[in-house]
């Protein structure tokens, strides 16, 4: 038996317990191919105080094998614990229900086998693996090897995937697939009924089982290691495995034609996806961890958004169009099953989606496929450093109180058209205040337990103070910072990003009930410090002569005057960024005698703002604003909140706002332009602008009471035939009866008599002129009433 060594990244991590103990398998991608490494022999782990060790000695059940280590560990109260170990995962936690019912305390009795192993070894990613190994096949075995941390980047092999259905997902259509290397879709269908043809990337099955084994032999002979697709888990991968359970097949999708094992959470609505050897990623979920905002995240959307392409069938009624391209014309469903996989492909390739997932798992340890993850990712990272320390992880709602953590400082607008307007924003806020004021779990729970002179911590809020020379998260996050910098330097964008979210993460996890480090006092710690540096910054800006007129949480907006030219407001901008941070410097180490992380950075210029009001108010209000931003010369009308920017408003909306703005910015009338809408809108140019598209959320029999106008829409859609469910998007316009819906049946040309005018001049027009001239001295119904009489709709 060979020894072998080689740097791999970690797939896919599985563990049983067996009679001999757990074993684990953790499944890797090396430059030699796909290894499979088994750990046997190994240990599950919980902790319970070194007080109540006795009572395991009349347990009804005492573990066989059970053993106690002789390191000792301190919880967040100071109680001195020890570990625990049970040769299988069930045994430890039939453990901890015994103890639990005598009310004794167990700690980290939760944490997965193979998480553990990983983490205590700083294993993250990527993984040095050395041993004895065997070959069956392309897959390298690996039986108890040398494991270590390395930071190998593979190059992953993917296949995209993509069913067709019914509009039930009861009878399957067709599947998809596409590599870089070929494209194929299997279709049930016997072609000889209708006289259909074949073609090379399409192949007949003359039943749903043929399919799926066809479809699932493909990806076995493929052995692709990532399975990309879009809504994949949720619905692909549940339909598949509910069709090879109806037809007693395996559902043989993994390595080795290993089958996978699909849950369902009953609670949240959700499956997860287990696939030995490979990771199915979802662009959906990888487009959200990654914090890549779209109005919407249907592939239509998507595609069109990003690569300027959309799909073959967009309407509102896709599902209609496919079943009859099943029937009518098989090639053409075929052509659109295939064209979902190469978008998904393109999508996953235009935004960086595989070398973000890779990054993120270096940094985290997080699995390739795991969704959302924030609390996940900090406990990976932070256990293994903790237990350093000599402490172990407090359990899920140990340190809740009546204490309340509140979220960012919002300061008060001052509304208005301006020109000249900076925005000042402080990188990485919540991050940096960590850095800079040592707020840290462990370092909370050592100032306490230890009576450490003044000169030894630093203050927070709520009675909070921290070790000024124990302290784990600073740490943490200025390696990722340095991380950053270095990966801003090399252009590594998906690192950086990968970074800058999981830095970002970390406060939100610590202010979430839902993380077992949570304690008010921390979170306050930081969200209160951002106040006062908020506060103080804003009193320094207006000592220099300038008015703050905005603030949000990381960022002021700072008026410095209507008579500065372009190039003196940005160098204002320079100038005061820099004084501002000589000032956090000079008094942090005055009043605090800490270093300074903080840095407030010079990030924008409006040359012309505007501060909207609240509707029907002279109350400024709060995240929602628009300018025209000047970069180099450059100028960009920006909106934020505002209707141009949101989707449930009509391209009218967003036009007319656009077009107004414009004016006023430009300083020329806007008298012509609101009179000139109004006429439009009443000829029926505009008809095609006054169409409302809104997803439904809920199945149409879930909405009883106020129901809102797009499911009235879609109620009459059903009405006509052209029945919606939950995801579909219902495209309507406004009657004098209501909300109408566009179908194949009921055109918008047909609804335009009975289209209702007045109800988009009163809902639409007229709230967003509303918004911005009345800062010009003008009235809305003093520029219309008599060109609305005319009209007299």
């Amino acid at each position: 038996m060979p020894h072998f060594e080689t740097p791999a990244f970690i797939l896919t991590r599985q563990w049983r317990d067996t009679p001999r103990g757990l074993e684990l398998t953790f499944w890797a991608i090396a430059d030699i191919g796909p290894l499979c490494i088994t750990v046997t022999g190994q240990e599950a782990v919980l902790f319970m105080a070194v007080i109540d060790a006795p009572q395991l000695q009349s347990l009804p059940k005492t573990p066989k094998g059970l053993r106690l280590g002789e390191a000792r560990f301190l919880t967040c109260h100071g109680i001195e614990t020890l570990p625990v170990y049970c040769p299988q995962y069930q045994q430890a936690r039939d453990l901890e229900r015994q103890l639990k019912a005598r009310s004794v305390g167990v700690w980290e009795a939760d944490i997965r086998p193979t998480d553990r192993y990983l983490m205590e070894r700083f294993i993250k990613g990527g993984v040095k693996v050395a041993g004895d190994c065997t070959q069956q096949g392309n897959v390298w075995h690996f039986h108890n090897p040398s494991l270590s941390p390395n930071n190998y980047r593979p190059t992953l092999k993917t296949l995209s995937l993509d069913i067709e259905t019914d509009g039930n997902a009861e009878a399957l259509y067709s599947i998809g697939l596409t590599t870089p290397n070929w494209q194929k879709v299997w279709m049930v269908r016997c072609p000889q009924n209708n006289g259909a043809t074949a073609a090379p990337n399409l192949i007949w099955c003359a039943t749903e089982k043929a399919c799926l084994e066809q479809a699932f032999a493909a990806i076995t002979e493929d052995d692709p290691d990532a399975i990309i697709g879009w809504h994949i888990v949720q619905f692909d991968c549940r339909v598949l495995d509910k069709l090879a359970k109806k037809h007693n097949l395996p559902f043989a999708i993994g390595r080795g034609q290993q089958a996978a094992f699909l849950r369902e959470d009953s609670l949240n609505r959700r499956a997860y996806i287990d696939v030995p050897g490979r990771v199915i990623l979802d662009g959906i979920d990888l487009l959200r961890t990654a914090n890549l905002v779209h109005d919407s995240y249907k592939l239509e959307h998507v595609a069109k958004t990003l690569l300027g392409e959309g799909k073959t069938f967009h309407s509102s009624q896709q599902v209609a169009e496919i079943t009859a391209a099943y029937h009518n014309d098989p090639h053409k469903l075929a052509r659109y099953n295939l064209q979902d996989c190469q978008l998904v492909e393109a999508i996953f390739e235009k935004a960086g989606l595989l070398a973000y997932a890779i990054e993120r798992s270096h940094l985290t340890g997080l699995a390739l496929d795991k969704t959302g993850g924030s609390v996940a990712a900090f406990e990976f990272v932070y256990l293994p450093q903790l237990h350093r320390q000599g402490y172990i992880a407090p359990n899920l709602g140990e340190n809740t109180s009546s204490l309340s953590s509140p979220g960012g400082y919002v300061l008060d607008s001052i509304p208005g058209i301006y020109r000249n307007i900076l925005v000042l924003d402080f990188k990485s806020l919540y991050p940096s205040i960590i850095r800079t004021f040592l707020i840290d779990p462990v370092a909370f729970w050592i100032a306490e337990h230890q009576a450490l002179p003044a000169d030894e911590i630093v203050a927070g809020f709520h009675g909070a103070k921290f070790s000024r020379q124990h302290h784990l998260l600073p740490k943490i996050i200025e390696h990722l910072w340095q991380a950053r910098d270095a990966a801003k330097a090399s252009r590594n964008q998906p690192l950086s990003h990968a970074i800058k979210i999981i830095m970002n993460s970390f406060y939100g996890v610590l202010g979430s009930q839902g993380c077992r480090f949570f304690d008010p006092r921390i979170a306050s710690s930081i969200t209160l410090r951002g106040h006062d540096i908020l506060q103080q910054t804003k009193q320094w800006i207006e000592e220099a002569g300038h008015q703050v007129i905005y603030g949000d949480t990381d960022s002021v907006f700072v008026w410095v005057g209507d008579g500065a030219a372009s190039g003196d407001a940005w160098q204002t901008g320079e100038a005061l960024a820099s004084q501002l941070n000589l000032r956090w410097q000079q008094r942090l180490k005055d009043v605090f005698n800490i270093g300074c992380a903080l840095e407030i950075e010079f990030e924008t210029l409006y040359t012309q703002f505007v501060m909207p009001t609240i509707r029907n108010s002279n109350t400024g209000s709060k995240k929602r604003y628009a300018g025209l931003r000047y970069d180099k010369g450059d100028t960009q009308l920006v909106f934020k909140g505002l209707e141009n920017v949101r989707t449930d408003w009509t391209q009218l909306a967003k036009d007319f706002q656009f077009a107004l703005y414009t004016a006023v910015f430009a300083g020329t009338d806007v008298a012509p332009l609101i009179r000139n809408t109004i006429e439009d809108i009443h000829s029926g140019k505009l008809d095609e602008a006054l169409i409302y598209k809104k997803r439904l959320r809920r199945d149409l029999h879930d909405y009883t009471k106020n129901i809102p106008p797009h499911v009235k829409a879609a109620k009459r859609a059903s009405e006509l035939g052209f029945p919606l469910a939950r995801g579909d998007t219902i495209e309507y316009v406004y009657t004098h009866a209501g909300p109408e819906p566009l179908t194949d049946s009921q055109t918008l040309a047909q609804l335009a008599p009975r289209i209702n005018y007045q109800h988009y001049i009163d809902r639409q027009v007229q709230p967003i002129a509303d918004g911005l001239i009345h800062f010009l001295g003008l009235r809305f119904d003093q520029l219309t009433d008599s060109q609305l009489n005319l009209f007299g709709d």
